[in-house]
């Protein structure tokens, strides 16, 4: 099979062996999306080398459960030992020994077919296309923040970052706050926000000592957003950071002292609430989607989705 891979600090899409593991279900991709988190593992982040990605929709070809065979799923992304306290508990994001789609031992999405174990799959109701599905994932992740802090209507939210990432935590966000503020650069992306409810500003605009918000979410994908964070976070407020990328982060450790600040890291959500999103179209992502390419250009898909004003790039083999 065509698989897009990062091996030897280099990316191609190369014919590689499909996998053939018995004991987990193998799907057909039938739509995968490009994250920043990608482009950071081509950087280095993670020290991930193998088939890339993470964000798919596809169909299940093979399964040890014969009734799974030809659902329409999206996945979990993280796969457990199955054995440990943290996967008795029904969730394997955090167990030790996890492998992590595309990211941590284990080949991704960004081929003909993947595999998975079936505790992972949820079926994609037929009401929501591939090409709302494929955002299941990254949608999860943005959701995923209420897991993390209390949000109630009358907490004040700002969101940095107009990326993909950020349009999606302050879409969702809005729904659990009336009070939700979009921090970008780009006027069209901010305008995805606008039609939505979401107030938006300028990065350029913004008024001097705004040190008012009880939550400030970081998702610009850049080191200099926690230094915005930390301008924005009222005293005793809650900065959660969703960026990841290859490099340091230099912060001002004395203010988070001082002003008694909580920091709190959010990483992956669960797919469930995201479909249910989805399904009830409370959520823009149509607007999300810049281009589409054919797998066997993954490399070049990879170059679109690194450039500046580029939103969600899929790829479909």
């Amino acid at each position: 099979m065509k698989a897009l891979r990062f091996e030897k600090n280099r990316l191609s899409v190369s014919d590689v062996a499909a996998p053939r593991d018995e004991s987990e279900a193998t799907m057909r991709v039938l739509l995968a999306g490009i994250c920043n988190t990608d482009l950071e593992i081509a950087r280095g982040y993670a020290r991930f080398e193998g088939t890339l990605g993470h964000e798919f929709v596809g169909r299940v070809e093979s399964a040890p459960e014969k009734d799974w065979v030809g659902k329409r799923v999206v996945g979990e992304i993280n796969a457990g030992c199955g054995a440990c306290a943290v996967c008795a508990s029904r969730d394997a994001r955090h167990c030790p020994s996890r492998t992590v789609l595309g990211i941590v031992g284990r080949d991704g999405a960004f081929a003909e077919f993947l595999q998975l174990p079936i505790e992972n799959l949820l079926v994609v109701p037929d009401e929501i296309p591939d090409e709302r599905a494929v955002f299941a994932e990254p949608l999860a992740a943005a959701w995923g923040i209420t897991e993390r802090v209390p949000i109630t209507m009358e907490t004040s939210v700002a969101v940095i970052g107009d990326g993909k990432l950020g349009l999606l935590c302050a879409q969702s966000l809005r729904r659990a706050s009336a009070q939700v503020l979009l921090v970008g650069k780009h006027r069209e992306k901010l305008a995805i926000a606008d039609a939505r409810g979401v107030e938006t500003v300028g990065l350029d605009d913004l008024p001097g000592s705004s040190r008012r918000f009880d939550l400030v979410v970081e998702a610009s994908g850049a080191a200099s957003g926690f230094a915005l964070a930390l301008e924005l976070v009222r005293p005793r407020g809650t900065i959660v950071l969703k960026s990841t990328f290859h490099g340091a982060t230099n912060f001002d450790a004395a203010r988070i002292v001082v002003d008694e600040l909580s920091v709190v890291g959010s990483r992956c959500g669960r797919l469930a609430s995201s479909l249910e999103l989805l399904k009830e179209k409370a959520i823009d992502v149509e607007s999300l989607i810049s281009e589409t390419y054919p797998l066997t250009d993954g490399v070049r898909a990879m170059e679109r989705a690194a450039a500046s004003g580029v939103l969600k790039v899929l790829l479909r083999p």
